[in-house]
Parts: C-alpha cells; sequence; structure tokens
C-alpha cells in the first residue's frame, strides 16, 4: 500500500482533465448479516457513491414485484455468505483517511472486513454502482426504478406506482435506509392533495414519490446546483414540471415562500437540528415534520431540539442504525 496515496502499489493514476481525474474506488468486502452496518459506518465518509452488494434475499426481493424467475443465473451464483460495500471518492479527497476511519470502526464495531482501494475514473465509478441498483419495492405504493434497469412486470393486486429516478452525484435512490423511512412515513402521512416541501431535496426523490403518493404541490430546496439539476431532471422524467413540481437552488430561508402541509428533510442529524429553528416558517397549523439521516447515537441531540423549538413527537421509526421522526 502507498502510505500517501492509500492506493495499492504500482496502481495507475489517471491524469489531468475533469473527466479523467484519478478517483478512488474503496471496496469492503464484510459478513453478509453484518452489511447493514457496515454500510452505515461507510457512509460517515462521504454522501454519496455508497452502494451494497448483497444477495441474501434475492429471490424473495425479486418476487416481491414480479410473478416469473427473472434473475440472471450470475446472480444466482454470487456468495450468499459475503456482501460488499462500494465506496467512491471524488479527485482531492485522501483514500488513506478514509479507510483508516474505517479499520478503526469496523473494529470498534467487531465487524471483519477485507480493504481493496482500486483507482477508477468518474466515468467508472458512475457505471460501477448502476450494476448494483436494481428496481426497488418501497412500502406498499412505490417501485423505485433506475432509468437503465429493465423494469420489472408489477402485479395488479399490489396497485404500485413507479418512481423513475437517474440520481447522478445526488443523495438519494431509495436503497438506503433513511430515504426508505421516509418513503415509507410519506406514503403513511399523505391522503391526498397535501403540498410538500423538501429540504435539502437532493436527487428529489421525495418530493416526486410525494406526488405519485397523492399530494397536489411539491417544492424541494437544496443548497447543490447539481443536486437541483438533477432532481428537475427527475421529475420531469415521472412526468411532473412547474406548477406541481418547483426546485430552487440556495438557501431555504430566502428561496422557499408559503407554508406546506408536510415538509420533510433527509439530511443528517446537525442540519436537523438547525432545521428544527426555521422549519415552522413554512408550515400550516396542523401540519407535519418528517426527519430523517439520524444515527441513533444522535437521536438525544435531535430530541432536545425538538423540544427547544416545541414540536412534539408523533412517531419514531427505525431501520438499523438509523431513525426517522415525524413531529408536530
Amino acid at each position: 500500500m502507498d502510505k500517501e496515496t492509500g492506493l495499492p502499489e504500482g496502481a495507475s493514476t489517471y491524469s489531468a482533465g475533469t473527466n479523467t481525474d484519478p478517483w478512488t474506488e474503496v471496496r469492503i468486502e464484510v459478513p453478509a448479516e453484518r452489511i447493514d452496518a457496515a454500510g452505515d459506518i461507510a457512509h460517515m465518509t462521504v454522501p454519496y457513491g455508497i452502494y451494497l452488494e448483497d444477495y441474501r434475499f434475492l429471490e424473495e426481493e425479486v418476487d416481491e414485484i414480479a410473478h416469473i424467475d427473472l434473475i440472471d443465473e450470475a446472480l444466482k451464483d454470487k456468495n450468499r455468505s459475503k456482501g460488499i460495500v462500494h465506496i467512491y471518492l471524488e479527485p482531492g479527497e485522501n483514500p488513506a483517511e478514509a479507510v483508516a476511519f474505517l479499520r478503526e470502526q469496523y473494529s470498534i464495531a467487531n465487524i471483519p472486513n477485507e480493504l481493496t482501494v482500486i483507482p477508477c475514473r468518474h466515468e467508472d465509478w458512475q457505471d460501477n454502482w448502476k450494476k448494483f441498483f436494481k428496481p426497488t419495492p418501497v412500502g406498499e405504493k412505490l417501485v423505485i426504478q433506475p432509468i437503465w434497469e429493465e423494469e420489472l412486470p408489477l402485479r395488479e393486486e399490489d396497485g404500485r406506482k413507479t418512481l423513475y429516478i437517474e440520481p447522478g452525484l445526488a443523495f438519494g435512490t431509495g436503497t438506503h435506509e433513511t430515504t426508505r423511512l421516509c418513503l415509507q412515513t410519506l406514503e403513511e402521512t399523505i391522503q391526498g392533495g397535501e403540498s410538500v416541501l423538501d429540504l435539502g431535496c437532493g436527487s428529489g426523490i421525495l418530493s416526486i414519490a410525494a406526488l405519485l403518493l397523492g399530494a397536489s404541490r411539491a417544492e424541494g430546496v437544496d443548497i447543490d446546483e447539481l443536486a437541483v439539476k438533477t432532481a428537475r431532471e427527475n421529475g420531469i422524467r415521472n412526468g411532473f414540471e412547474e406548477p406541481a413540481l418547483t426546485y430552487h437552488c440556495g438557501d431555504m430561508a430566502k428561496q422557499v415562500t408559503g407554508t406546506f402541509d408536510i415538509v420533510v428533510a433527509n439530511i443528517v442529524a446537525d442540519i436537523i437540528v438547525l432545521f428544527c429553528e426555521t422549519a415552522r416558517n413554512f408550515m400550516k397549523e396542523g401540519s407535519v415534520f418528517i426527519v430523517s439521516g439520524i444515527l441513533n447515537t444522535r437521536e438525544q441531540d435531535v430530541l432536545d431540539a425538538f423540544a427547544a423549538n416545541g414540536f412534539s413527537v408523533l412517531e419514531r421509526k427505525a431501520d438499523g442504525e438509523w431513525l426517522c421522526f415525524k413531529v408536530q
């Protein structure tokens, strides 16, 4: 291992140019039963680019949304006892720091692991992670459909709607626990005709899902210009444009006006604590605030922020080490 770059000795790197700058893949093999915990720890290193290979429940997952056997033989041959976490680090990030952090955290969590560091080009990692993002049923009413994957036939009796997504570099594919928790809570909350504000909209998945679930209007805001561009494109893919679906780039206090029936934020605990101070400015009387992206180690910090700003907890959901709250 090269101590300066964090790459295997002798590994080649890619030279100058926006599309050829070296990205780095960190590949972490763990026991399959620990992959969720391993993924939670890996997610602390980057806000995007984390994808899990887990073949334990392959047949059951396909059967949820299809009557016929659509599983590729190569997938059936995969080792079910192992799971793989893939992390992609952009140019300028130090792989050695990420690897050192991961090794320390996995040791503390007693997760056996084998880490491999591989240089790759930007376009390579974009294609690599897509191999592991498959159509995913969420809750009772949605299927998250990557636009590059062949659609699975839905059972009529399920009544699911398809949400087409191309996340690009923005967070939000529907596969991470935090996004699933938000989607499930939105499904249970939306009765029809609501207005929804998505804070830190990322790929736009939550605001688009809200419309598919019956909301009449949704707005999203994000400080990342690329995320807003991606969200708008995903909205169009799903048949939604202004005025039903609107996205803003910048600070929510400056970009968003009016009040909403539902405000949702899937970010991180520190930002949620800050949002608790201003979210009421965008809420009607009786509105709810749905927040996710909270590790259970930060639960008390978030509960304290709720209490300090007059919010009462209506519901708490957990998935692994991640939490989602609905408050009012």
